[in-house]
This record gives structure tokens, C-alpha cells and sequence, in this order.
């Protein structure tokens, strides 16, 4: 069939273009060898429809601010995507069938950003949805914009918790400019899903969560036409459209079948599939337009950071707020969510003076990084904070950040044992090591409020994922307001060419250390004092050139578990380049705690300024 254009397509025309999209699913799929053209296959008629009558969008400028947003939750559904670039004239077909999960080509195996059509990496399942709730958000409350975010899921999707935290917060934002599709194939990757096809009970679960719930035959256009154009009228509550589909449709020999999830068809079997389907076809389909709207660059400058006197006690929780808020003052793109903790966090400063940039995610942290990666797709520098402890809830949603091509700023407050007498389930022992393995991240672990608001202001320059770890009782502040604090770098505050340890603490630690390093001066040994407050990147340098000026002794403190935290940063540091004679004491949190005062859990851990000292007096000894 010869290759035509148009203007959209009328409901008659829509069946060429749904078999289209399932013949080349089948192609890509089996050219390459692996991919899972079933579950492309049974949402074909619902992305025929949305394509050609729905989905305002201009294909040449994907950049274009009045377009709409099509995300795939369900992400292993990529031969459907990637035909449905096809169809829109910007992927050719021998890229289709060439580059399709080849190495060094950008038809991945599951959508990414480096493709210009795609906001945000799926195919890790529940994160599509929660990621477009982040861009409905931008697009109704930041940017005033009319776009709509349309995300296609699976059934077997809807088992995810965060599924359902989306749908949560989509309704108590009303968010009406988001649309939900839902291909309920009936089966998941070893059998039936829990529900099937009972859509009646889906759509229950659905209006539970305050969305509208239309359910309709997803093989049947004009269902799918009238369900989708519910997006153009006045919705009081977000949409979605349950859509009753069968897996591999189009191919009669595998039809609802078990077995074929995630199966390229083999040679015959695919030559039979694209007979009865009709054939090849190459129609190329642009639908409706998008609004032509402007959307001006905003205009910022500089920030003033709040200043603290040098041995005021602040606690670092306590600065993260004043800081970001001054920063919001001058950047209007600063936005801040949290999770139902912004009065210890310290979020609450950026609240009072921006409220129409702060976001409530309740005790919902997979959807609160979601949604700020959704406003990072959207050019917003969003920081989510919760307690430490909580952000591990939302490793997944952090690991998948950098597929995304994600900025994504993180602050974690409330942080080891030195939070006392809440106990352990509250006490953030191991972030250090879950931030630090995330590719290309950056982790500040600021000790006072001077350098507290300094990296804040340096994670607003930051890409990638970046971490801030507070702590939550209140220390001497230690540097002047002109300090600089550069990522990468560190601070030594005690030195002398008579040194015969160094200490290096981060946080609380450091100040222990500096106690430490006092109790070991009144012995007649002088001790440097390093503050560690980049562990990655970590000032390998000048940890190097500290520790061989000190005859190779070391005592590294943390109040974090000994695995991945700032020890390991120091002794990969150390291990770069040789350094004789090396003595190394690491001091961390080993065991469960339990409740306490600051002192006792840090005498406990063996992290308090006295077993620093010991360590230094037995780093000398060994």
C-alpha cells in the first residue's frame, strides 16, 4: 500500500491504521528477536483511535508547549509505540525493523528520553502513571497550559500500590487534564491476572479512588472514540477508560492465549499473523493539531541565602528551608513536594513564602518522586524531601531517574541514629549507600547551616539525581557566610604540619570529631579535622594528600551503616593511588538500634567523639 497523508481519519478509516500498527508490532518484534508484540497487539485499536482523532500533537516539534503528552506505563509495549511513530512519519520503517533493541540504537527494548517523543523511561511497571501525574501537575497548576497527559497501562500494572497513589493524588489535585487507559488483556506474564476481566470490580476500585470510570470493548472504534472524547468536554474528575481487549488480537492463532507474553512470533507464525492482518501498509497519520500557545523563559536572578552566625546551633533540617525558599525567590522554576513532613523536614519556610509551588504527596513516596520527575520532563528544578528513612520506599522510582534523563533533587532529613528516642524504624541508615549506587548521582551531607544553604543552592546547578542529607538536632555552625562549598570538594578545619591522625566525619560526626580531635590535643596529639561534606563525588585528592601528610593513619566516623556510606567513599579514595603505611579505622552503625538520647545511640554505634578518640589512639598504636 502506497504511503498517503491525512489529516486525522475518520472512525471507518481507523481499523487500517489499528492493523498497521499490530502487523508492524509483529515485524519489529520478530526481526529483532525478542519484544512482546501480544501485548502491543491488544492495544492497537485504542492507539489508532488516540493517534489519528485525539492526541493533539505536533510530530516536527515535539518541543512545542501546546502538545499533548502520551506516556507507556506499560513501557514492554514499545513495538506498538515505536509503530506508532511510524504511522506519524518520524521513525522509518527501516529503522523500525533495523534498529529495534539493537545495540547503539534509540528503539530500546522500553521507551527512554532519548528519543524526543518520550518524557519519561517505563517499563519498570506502576511508574508511567505516577510519572504522568507529575506532568499533569506541571501542566495544570505551574504552567496554566491546556495540554492533556494521555497514559496508556496494563491490567497486570494495577497490582502496583504506586497505581494507585497516582490515582489517589490525581483525583485530589483534579487533575481533569489527565486520561487514563487501561488495556485489561486479561493476561499477565505467567497466567490470568487477579481480577481478569472484571472490569466491574476495576471500575469500583477506580471510583473509590475519586477518578470516572467508563468501561468499554477496546476493540470496538466507536467505543473508543466516545470514551476518549470525554477529554474534550468538562470533566469534574480525572478519566479512565477501561478498555476490555484480547491479547494478541488481530491473529487468530493466538488470541487469548497463554504463553505468548513477551515472545517474538516465529517466522511462519509471524508470515500468518501479517496475512491475516492484511498485509504491510504504510499510512502515515497526523491528527489534530495542538494549540499554539507561548510559553516565555523565565526570567531569574540572584538569590540571597540566609546567613547564620558562626556557633549558633541550627539544625541542617532547619536551613534546607530558608535556603530554598530564598532560591525560589529568584528562580521561578524551583518547585518543592514532600511527603506530610514538610514541619520537620523544614520545608515549611518554602510553603509560606511560595505556596502555588508546593505540592502535598501526603505519605505517598513513590508518587512524590514520580511527580517531581514529571516536572523535571517539564523543565522544573523539583526537590522532594521526606525523612531519610521513607526515600527508600522510592528506590525504584529513584534507580529509573537517570533512564529518564531525570534531574531529580532529593532531601532526606531525620538521618541515623542521632535522631534518639524515635527509634529505629525511623532512622535513615542506609541512603547514603541506596543514593550513592544511583547512576551518575551526587550526595552532600551538609554539618552545619552555612553549608547546608550552599548545597542547596549547588543542587539547583546540579544534573542527575542529587541527594542533600540533614540531620535533625541543632549544631554549632562552623563556617562564615563567604564560605564556598563546590561539589567534589571537602573542608579541613583543623590542621597543622605536626598532625599524626586525620578524622573525617560528615554531619554529626564531624562534630564529634572535632570533640575528639580537642581530648586528643589535651594528650599531646594533634589530629586533622576533615569535613567530608561531598561523598560523591568525594575530594579524593585531598583525602589522599590528609591522610599520607598524617603517616597514613585515619579514623573515618558515620552514623550510617558501615556498607556504602561515606567509609566506602574514603576507602575507594584511598585506594586509587598507593599510600604506605595505611591504617584505617571506620567507624559506623553495626546492628539494630534501638531508642535513646542522641548520646547514648552514639556512644551504642561507637561513633561519638570518645570512640573517635580511642580509634586515633590505636591507629598511632597499630
Amino acid at each position: 500500500m502506497t504511503t498517503t497523508m491525512h489529516d486525522g481519519l475518520d472512525l471507518d478509516q481507523i481499523p487500517e491504521l489499528a492493523a498497521q500498527l499490530r502487523v508492524d508490532s509483529v515485524r519489529s518484534s520478530s526481526s529483532a528477536g525478542s519484544g512482546h508484540p501480544t501485548s502491543s497487539m491488544s492495544a492497537a485499536d485504542l492507539l489508532a483511535t488516540l493517534m489519528a482523532r485525539h492526541l493533539r500533537y505536533d510530530w516536527d516539534a515535539p518541543e512545542a508547549p501546546g502538545n499533548d503528552h502520551l506516556v507507556f506505563s506499560k513501557g514492554h509495549a514499545s513495538p506498538l509505540l515505536y509503530s506508532v511513530y511510524k504511522a506519524a512519519g518520524v521513525v522509518s520503517d527501516q529503522e523500525l525493523m533495523e534498529g529495534y533493541r539493537r545495540f547503539d540504537q534509540r528503539l530500546e527494548g522500553h521507551p527512554t528520553p532519548v528519543l524526543p517523543w518520550v518524557d519519561v523511561a517505563t517499563g519498570s511497571l506502576g511508574q508511567g502513571l505516577p510519572d504522568g501525574v507529575g506532568i499533569a501537575l506541571a501542566g495544570k497548576y505551574l504552567e496554566q497550559a491546556p495540554y492533556r497527559v494521555w497514559v496508556l497501562t496494563g491490567d497486570s500494572e494495577l497490582a502496583e500500590g504506586s497505581m494507585w497513589e497516582a490515582l489517589g493524588t490525581a483525583s485530589y489535585y483534579e487533575l481533569t487534564n489527565l486520561v487514563t487507559i487501561v488495556d485489561v488483556n486479561r493476561l499477565g506474564q505467567r497466567g490470568e491476572t487477579a481480577l481478569g476481566w472484571d472490569l466491574d470490580t476495576y471500575a469500583a476500585r477506580v471510583e473509590a479512588f475519586g477518578a470516572r470510570a467508563v468501561i468499554i470493548d477496546g476493540h470496538d472504534i466507536g467505543q473508543i472514540d466516545e470514551a476518549l472524547a470525554q477529554a474534550d468536554g468538562e470533566l469534574d474528575r480525572p478519566l479512565v477508560i477501561l478498555a476490555r481487549t484480547l491479547k494478541g488480537k488481530g491473529y487468530s492463532a493466538i488470541e487469548d492465549e497463554l504463553n505468548w507474553h513477551g515472545k517474538p512470533m516465529p517466522d511462519d507464525k509471524a508470515e500468518e499473523a501479517i496475512a491475516e492482518l492484511g498485509g504491510e501498509r504504510n499510512l502515515v497519520v497526523r491528527g489534530p493539531k495542538p494549540p499554539v500557545i507561548d510559553r516565555p523563559e523565565p526570567s531569574r536572578g540572584s538569590a540571597e541565602l540566609p546567613t547564620f552566625e558562626k556557633g549558633e546551633e541550627v539544625a541542617t533540617r532547619k536551613a534546607y528551608g530558608p535556603a530554598l525558599a530564598a532560591l525560589g525567590a529568584a528562580d521561578p522554576r524551583i518547585v518543592a513536594l514532600d511527603g506530610e513532613v514538610s514541619n520537620s523536614t523544614g520545608v515549611a519556610d518554602f510553603i509560606e513564602a511560595h505556596p502555588d509551588r508546593f505540592f502535598e504527596m501526603f505519605i505517598a513516596e513513590q508518587q512524590m518522586v514520580a511527580a517531581a520527575t514529571g516536572m523535571s520532563a517539564r523543565g522544573y528544578l523539583a526537590f522532594a524531601s521526606s525523612f531519610a528513612a521513607f526515600l527508600t520506599r522510592a528506590a525504584d522510582f529513584i534507580r529509573m531517574a537517570p533512564v529518564s534523563r531525570a534531574d531529580l533533587r532529593l532531601v532526606g532529613s531525620h538521618a541515623g541514629v542521632e535522631i534518639g528516642a524515635d527509634g529505629p524504624s525511623q532512622m535513615g541508615l542506609e541512603d547514603l549507600a541506596m543514593l550513592a549506587a544511583v547512576q551518575g548521582s551526587t550526595v552532600l551531607y551538609p554539618s552545619d547551616g552555612t553549608s547546608t544553604a550552599a548545597l542547596v543552592e549547588q543542587m539547583t546547578k546540579t544534573s542527575g539525581v542529587s541527594y542533600l542529607r540533614t540531620t535533625r538536632g541543632a549544631y554549632p555552625v562552623l563556617y562564615g557566610a563567604d564560605e564556598q562549598f563546590p561539589v567534589g570538594g571537602s573542608k579541613t578545619l583543623r590542621s597543622s604540619e605536626d598532625d599524626a591522625v586525620t578524622l573525617i566525619g560528615a554531619g554529626v560526626t564531624l562534630h564529634e570529631a572535632l570533640t575528639a580531635a580537642d581530648s586528643l590535643a589535651e594528650q599531646g596529639i594533634k589530629a586533622r579535622v576533615i569535613d567530608a561534606y561531598s561523598i560523591k563525588p568525594i575530594d579524593a585528592e585531598g583525602i589522599r594528600e590528609a591522610v599520607a601528610a598524617t603517616g597514613g593513619r585515619v579514623v573515618v566516623a558515620e552514623d550510617h551503616h558501615v556498607e556504602g556510606g561515606l567509609g566506602a567513599a574514603v576507602l575507594s579514595a584511598l585506594a586509587s593511588e598507593p599510600i604506605n603505611d595505611l591504617h584505617v579505622k571506620h567507624l559506623a552503625v553495626d546492628g539494630v538500634p534501638g531508642s535513646g538520647t542522641t548520646a547514648e545511640l552514639l556512644g551504642w554505634a561507637g561513633i561519638d567523639a570518645a570512640h573517635i578518640a580511642e580509634a586515633a589512639r590505636s591507629a598511632l598504636e597499630g
